[in-house]
């Protein structure tokens, strides 16, 4: 079928979606998580087919790889959404004006959404999971290096839909080319908004070229700065934590900036980074603080290149600073506003910091690993919005929902 007639049964199917109550819904999410496990084997020997083709070295690699634990984690992200309130029909605000006229302002769904995402297979479950919940329908534009884990992960998701006599235009998948991807970015009158998931060149490019309103989930080049109050037991964690737990994603530590009183604690503070073979790219006072107590193979100094890169890989930049001041105006910057960090134990430096930090998710004390929708409660999330208009930082239910008023009267005119 071709891109424009799979768009437009998206957009007949969304129409449907009224007609299916929360239980329903909630229902059929539990029955793909059961079926999503049931089929394990298959969606992992597709999945292996996709690994085949890419370089194992490949920063995106990580991403694309399914595995039992991580399969087990989207069924139950699946389960979770299923549990949350209908987002929904919520009464947002009411005013009575003094003619009687009645306004009230209640959610509904966007109607189509489209998502173009790269090597990110996960996705796949969690939009259709959060657009399902929400009322919408959604419009998958997978990379070709995912093709194969996209189409078992979507094949599940239709028998599960055709099981329950649900139209399965409400997960439509287009074709990986780029055809299909101009298509959906001019897709005027059908689609109702577009979420890029993937590296910058691919929202920019998103955000340049689409005549349909865009949420940017930008980059996320993350900075952790270690205050002159910090304590470092708390910081040897929360660094190691951010930059390693996982590498390639949006959340993960790219920048760790430390005030210069604290550089003696350098070494302490990236003592686990080397057994994890971290390569770090030190300014000047840095580098001499970790020259003798850093693996000689993996510190090198930093290039003004080292500092504004998403690494997503074992690499991470050091700045040096001389103030607070200097950390938040190192961080205004090179940040893309994703998620940034502070370790400190006094409260003034902190207020400072949450007060001056233009970010999504500012953080005390706590690892950037935490920006994520499940770990905020949300269920799964769409994207972590980096932009300010209607949604910022994780989007999940709440997010996939806009408003209309509803106004009431009894016979009333306007003079």
């Amino acid at each position: 079928m071709k891109t424009i007639e799979l768009l437009k049964q998206a957009l007949s199917a969304s129409r449907s979606l009224h007609t299916i109550n929360d239980g329903e819904i909630n229902s059929v999410l539990s029955q793909i998580a059961e079926r999503l496990m049931e089929r394990q084997e298959y969606i992992l020997e597709e999945n292996k087919k996709d690994l085949a083709l890419m370089d194992a070295a490949d920063p995106k690699y990580d991403r694309l790889k399914l595995t039992r634990p991580r399969l087990e984690d989207i069924a139950g992200d699946m389960r979770n959404v299923a549990s949350l309130p209908s987002p929904l029909g919520k009464l947002i605000s009411q005013v009575t004006r003094p003619n009687g006229m009645t306004i009230k302002k209640v959610s509904v769904p966007f109607g189509v959404i489209g998502i173009i995402y790269e090597a990110r297979p996960n996705v796949t479950f969690d939009v259709f999971s959060l657009c399902l919940k929400s009322g919408n329908a959604c419009v998958l534009k997978g990379g070709s290096d995912a093709t194969y884990s996209n189409k078992a992960l979507v094949s599940i998701i239709h028998d599960v839909l055709k099981k329950n006599n649900i139209n399965t235009g409400i997960c439509t998948l287009l074709p990986p080319d780029r055809e299909a991807t101009t298509e959906l970015l001019n897709a005027t009158g059908i689609v109702d908004l577009i979420i890029p998931r993937g590296s910058s060149s691919l929202i920019n490019f998103v955000r340049n070229n689409a005549r349909i309103p865009v949420i940017e989930t930008g980059a996320g080049i993350c900075h952790t700065y270690f205050d002159k109050d910090g304590d470092k037991e708390k910081g040897i964690e929360i660094v190691n934590n951010a930059k390693t737990r996982r590498v390639s994603v949006c959340n993960a530590l790219d920048c760790l900036i430390i005030h210069k009183d604290r550089l003696d604690d350098l070494h302490y503070i990236c003592r686990k980074l080397k057994d994890n073979k971290v390569i770090v790219y030190a300014d000047e006072p840095a580098y001499a603080a970790l020259s003798t107590r850093y693996p000689q193979e993996l510190l090198k100094k930093a290039t003004n290149e080292s500092f504004g890169t998403e690494f997503l890989d074992y690499k991470m930049s050091i700045k040096t600073v001389e103030s607070i001041g200097q950390a938040v105006e190192h961080i205004t910057t090179y940040s893309s506003k994703h998620s940034e960090c502070i370790i400190s134990e006094s409260h003034e430096a902190i207020s400072y910091f949450q007060r001056n930090i233009d970010a999504a998710c500012v953080y005390a004390n706590v690892s950037t690993a935490f920006t994520d929708g499940a770990q905020f409660g949300m269920g799964a999330e769409i994207g972590i919005s980096t932009q300010k208009l209607h949604a910022r930082g994780p989007m999940a239910l709440h997010e996939l929902t806009t408003y209309k008023y509803i106004i009431e009267g009894d016979g009333l005119i306007r003079s």
